[in-house]
């Protein structure tokens, strides 16, 4: 048991974007705040701390009370709230889609790299206190992307139509989709503890809101982490200006925009947004739909609707009604930050993509941009693989590799004969450049015709080449497919392991260690992949 790691621009499986992020790539630097390291800590909890009014730590406070009632939360859980009274305390935030059971085990990753944050700041400051939140997505609308997850070699798949907000979604039709999953479960200490989980949770629940904010409790809840429904009122009454102005500016649109010119411009012309922002980034909720809110002519319009509103009117829905306006992806941001006294939000690789999209928008809305750190990413390997990538030779760098390249390099490796031909271009080489002499003692058609056969001669040896290794695949069969079974358990469809797998494939073999190897081997400041044998 162990653990090594890898630099995330060595895998290959990150974009050059996040990669240049990480090293602070100068032309990057307007678009984000300060740098996630301990001096820019230091200086965000300045910033915040001068910034955040009491009247919202009361409000913060007195929902997180409300919303934990009847759950008899952990003391950990209990003492963050109390905490949060104090103008020294502060929030390190995550958040994640109310994924059916957690979703792909890089959800637990998020939450244990918040966690480790939080203890790492602690130490750094004693002075102040820092709580992990998980900041659920109960707004969200996309039910397809939440709605199923894949344990061991099985997908487990809720079908249901959903149109509104996925936290006010029903649980009458999951129950019997759980009850098939537990039957694959088994009996063991494990298998039983997980489907304590379930019953402590999904089944004591209506909706996918309350499920999911029990069952991350559960989990987590003895690290003192804060799970928060964002979609309330008394929250929502705080945002209220913002949404004001969105309605009548749109400010965050333009905003938006603009940086996006701005990093085409000065950071690299081929620059593609990760999200683009509309007119008017609310939309309205209903009981069972959510409506885009779009704007023609001074007058509002709920998308799909005949529902019309005039400025007047619209304004007068937002005080009467601040929870039925639900900020989209390019204004949950700010929502969090104004509600929250957080210093950092810790999110993936695609997160914080379009979050460096926004601070133009922050400072149109006169608000402090908080820190980006990049998640902690691992790949659980387990003992019997750990072997066989061992006795197959593969390094770290060769486990990243798409699974066609990894499998050409090792056959490459082992084969008998030699699958490099460069040394007959080598010699086509020095061939032509004796006739590319010739053409300048002839005339000048002769050139057309030597370049022309040169490009065949080349393009020919290469063909000749992928049919030669094609052949040594059929030769050496057996170990391309031992070599394609090895891929397939770390990097299931040939992508990241954490992105498809949930983490109770892994609880259920290693029970509670699970949790303890994940927080032993993260360090969310450290901007490395974790590859951990277990």
């Amino acid at each position: 048991m162990g653990s090594h790691f890898i630099a995330f621009e060595k895998t290959g499986r990150f974009s050059d974007f996040i990669c240049e992020y990480l090293s602070e790539e100068k032309s990057l630097r307007p678009f984000y705040g300060h740098s996630p390291n301990l001096k820019g800590f230091k200086n965000q909890i300045k910033l915040k701390k001068a910034q955040f009014s009491s009247l919202n730590r009361s409000v913060l406070v007195k929902e997180w009370t409300r919303q934990y009632e009847g759950l008899s939360p952990d003391s950990s859980v209990l003492k963050n709230i109390e905490k949060l009274k104090n103008e020294n305390t502060f929030t390190i935030t995550t958040g994640h889609q109310l994924c059916l059971m957690t979703g792909p085990v890089y959800f637990i990753y998020k939450i244990a790299s918040t966690i480790n944050l939080c203890k790492k700041l602690k130490k750094e400051f004693p002075e102040a206190d820092f709580v992990p939140v998980y900041w659920m997505a109960s707004e969200d609308h996309d039910f397809e992307e939440i709605s199923s997850f894949r344990f061991q070699d099985k997908r487990i798949q809720w079908q249901v139509e959903s149109k509104g907000a996925v936290g006010e979604l029903s649980l009458n039709s999951l129950y019997d989709v759980l009850n098939v999953f537990e039957k694959h479960l088994g009996n063991s200490k494990e298998a039983n503890k997980i489907k304590k989980w379930i019953e402590l949770s999904y089944k004591t629940s209506t909706t996918l809101a309350e499920a999911t904010f029990k069952l991350v409790n559960q989990l987590f809840g003895h690290h003192g982490l804060l799970v928060l429904e964002p979609n309330t009122r008394p929250l929502k009454e705080v945002f209220q200006p913002y949404i004001e102005e969105e309605l009548l500016t749109s400010f965050s649109n333009k905003a938006v925009l603009n940086q996006i010119e701005d990093l085409k411009a000065n950071y690299n012309k081929g620059y593609i947004p990760q999200v683009n922002p509309r007119e008017i980034n609310l939309f309205y909720l209903t009981p069972k739909e959510r409506f885009r809110i779009e704007k023609k002519d001074c007058v509002f319009s709920l998308n799909g609707s005949e529902i019309r509103w005039t400025h007047e009117e619209m304004i007068e829905q937002v005080k009467k009604f601040p929870e039925r306006f639900s900020p989209n992806v390019i204004l949950r941001p700010l929502y969090q930050e104004v509600i929250l006294p957080n210093l950092a939000y810790i999110g993936g690789a695609g997160e914080l993509a379009y979050w460096l999209e926004l601070k133009q928008s922050f400072n149109k809305a006169e608000v402090v941009f908080p820190l980006l750190v990049l998640r902690n990413s691992a790949l659980l390997i387990a003992e019997k693989e750990a072997k066989k990538i061992a006795k197959l030779k593969l390094t770290s760098e060769d486990l990243f590799l798409k699974r066609n390249s990894l499998i050409n390099k090792k056959i490459r490796q082992i084969s008998n004969i030699d699958l490099d031909l460069n040394f007959l271009k080598k010699q086509l080489a020095i061939q032509f450049d004796f006739l590319m002499d010739l053409t300048k003692e002839t005339d000048a058609s002769f050139l057309g015709v030597v370049e022309a056969q040169k490009m065949k001669q080349f393009k020919g040896i290469e063909v000749l080449e992928k049919r030669l290794l094609k052949a040594q695949k059929r030769v050496l069969k057996d170990e391309v497919q031992r070599l394609v079974r090895l891929h397939e358990l770390l990097f299931p469809d040939d992508t990241l392991q954490e992105r498809k797998i949930n983490f109770l494939t892994f609880y259920l073999i290693m029970g509670d260690s699970f949790f303890d190897i994940i927080f032993n081997s993260f360090d969310a400041l450290r901007s490395d992949f974790v590859l951990i044998e277990y």
